[in-house]
């Protein structure tokens, strides 16, 4: 995301600099020790995909931040909205940062509150809830899925494959399961996780081990996750054992780790999926 400020990029962990360039980042492995010994048979029968969903299953926006805050700034307090939107911004920036730090789970509530009481706001929990929803609003025309990942998605799901969905988030669960009804998605997903709701935010492995739970825990080398950022996405399922698929973002940093497939678009993905199911599992 770019704008006319340091903006974060939501569900990335990367940050855009004033020419709207994403900064490159070197980040520290996540807290747990990943596992690069797991026993890979011989052959590797794909039972689950997991999707990431900003970038992955809907389109990266690239929008002003400060723009999607505003509302929410003039809501909680209109005298004092220039430094509310700034102070977000900030607020928000800083709970990506934590993707490479302690990966602790933020709210949008906490974030509200945050930059409220950082600027000496006193505001009743009605008006966080308010101005909450004005926020996700000024969202809503940005937020579409890829026009192919319904059909990738049906075309996966009668082939046998589980269906899961794995996003770091600070919104609640509501929002993005309205989009994903509205576009139709929603049913063919057997298990939705928002890290909203979680303790820990990818790439901590905590979070890929609620993925797999929810998918009634397979084996994760019989899983791939798709995603579209090299560290949260496939640093972070690699980490857990799975196989990865990176679809290109080239607003996300950069990040040292090979995927085991790379596409452009999710209507690549059955095929890959499909010579998964009989082909070696990847040398790791």
């Amino acid at each position: 995301m770019s704008g006319p400020s340091s903006a974060s990029c939501t569900d990335c962990g990367g940050v855009a600099d004033p020419d709207g360039m994403v900064t490159t980042q070197s980040w520290p492995a996540p807290t747990e020790e990943a596992d690069d010994t797991l026993p890979y048979p011989r052959r590797v029968a794909i039972e689950a995909v997991i999707f990431d969903w900003g970038g992955t299953l809907s389109i990266w926006a690239e929008v002003d931040i400060q723009d999607m805050w505003r509302l929410a700034g003039r809501h909680l307090s209109p005298e004092h909205e220039e430094e509310l939107v700034a102070s977000l911004v900030e607020v928000e920036a800083r709970s990506w940062d934590r993707t490479h730090t302690d990966m602790r789970s933020t709210r949008l509530s906490e974030l509200l509150d945050e930059a409220s009481r950082k600027l000496g706001v006193d505001v009743a929990g009605v008006v966080l809830e308010e101005a909450a929803a004005h926020h996700l609003d000024s969202w809503t025309p940005h937020i579409r899925h890829r026009p192919e990942a319904a059909h990738v998605l049906s075309e996966l799901r009668s082939s046998g494959i589980k269906l899961g969905l794995l996003s770091n988030t600070h919104w609640p669960r509501g929002f993005h399961e309205h989009f994903l009804e509205r576009d139709g998605l929603a049913g063919m997903l057997d298990a939705r996780l928002y890290t909203s709701e979680m303790e820990f935010i990818k790439p901590h492995p905590a979070a890929f081990r609620a993925a797999l739970a929810s998918l009634g825990g397979p084996d994760p080398t019989s899983v791939a996750f798709v995603g579209d950022r090299l560290y949260d996405d496939v640093f972070g399922a690699r980490s857990a054992g799975m196989r990865t698929v990176w679809i290109r973002n080239d607003f996300c940093p950069p990040f040292d780790v090979e995927p085991d497939a790379v596409i452009d678009s999710l209507s690549e993905l059955p095929a890959i999926i499909g010579a998964w199911r009989t082909s070696p599992a990847p040398a790791r």
